[in-house]
């Protein structure tokens, strides 16, 4: 299956990207990717594949040496992750995402520091998807759980209202219960019309909720389809997902 859109202009897309953190190195050698309005799409695939450092490509984390960035049509290749934010992508880091000196509400806040005024409505909105930091909204982030950190973390950038949410393995480290939460609150964010990219580690459980998914290795798409048809895969299930797929 082909990993590029044929079916009309996908709301954020990226092509033959080739990125790396050190001169002369690349961790992406020509991959491909594109998302639709109301998708929920997964990147997968072994350790130092470059599932990271595509999305950090995508909000201007790291420099693109070639190929391109669209979001909307338009070229955002390289732009800084500020004007990202404003053009309508959200992005939640792996670690250190969460401000944890400050209350739930004071994160909350910095997500929405482009458009203040705009804090109560979207502070109401995050807190229907995730009533505790509502209920919690004085308690400083720094004494949360990793399930409730990662709540916060999702709420922040949903604050400034993006069409394109960035999750970058929102489910690490957490424990199989709280990893289920995460999966469903993902779900849920969806649901309201945001586009999801979420890299994962968790492969079988990423595969079983989003509608495309990306296998990448050695910095190339090795396989994309809907996440059913990666899930039952053969080759998939042998290179990727391991002897736990096969028995689930």
């Amino acid at each position: 299956m082909n990993s590029l859109n044929t079916t009309g202009t996908p709301l954020i897309e990226a092509a033959g990207i080739i990125a790396g953190y050190l001169p002369g190195v690349n961790i992406l050698n020509g991959c491909d990717l594109y998302a639709n309005e109301g998708e929920l799409v997964g990147i997968i695939g072994p350790n130092g594949a470059g599932k990271s450092t595509l999305l950090k490509s995508l909000f201007g984390l790291v420099k693109v040496r070639d190929g391109i960035v669209r979001l909307k049509g338009e070229d955002v290749t390289n732009q800084r992750a500020d004007q990202l934010v404003r053009a309508g992508i959200g992005f939640v880091p792996q670690t250190n995402n969460v401000f944890p000196s400050l209350t739930i509400e004071e994160n909350l806040q910095i997500g929405a520091y482009q458009r203040p005024e705009s804090f109560n409505e979207r502070f109401d909105f995050v807190t229907s998807l995730f009533p505790t930091l509502g209920s919690r909204r004085k308690q400083r982030a720094g004494s949360l759980s990793g399930g409730e950190r990662q709540m916060v973390a999702m709420g922040r950038a949903l604050m400034m209202a993006p069409s394109v949410l960035l999750l970058d393995e929102p489910s690490a480290g957490l424990s199989p219960v709280l990893q289920d939460e995460v999966f469903v609150r993902v779900r849920e964010i969806n649901k309201t019309g945001v586009t999801v990219i979420m890299v994962e580690q968790n492969a079988r459980r990423c595969l079983q909720i989003v509608d495309r998914g990306y296998v990448l290795d050695q910095g190339r798409n090795a396989y994309t389809g809907t996440g059913r048809s990666l899930a039952n895969d053969p080759k998939v299930i042998e290179l990727y997902l391991g002897t736990l797929a096969k028995n689930n």
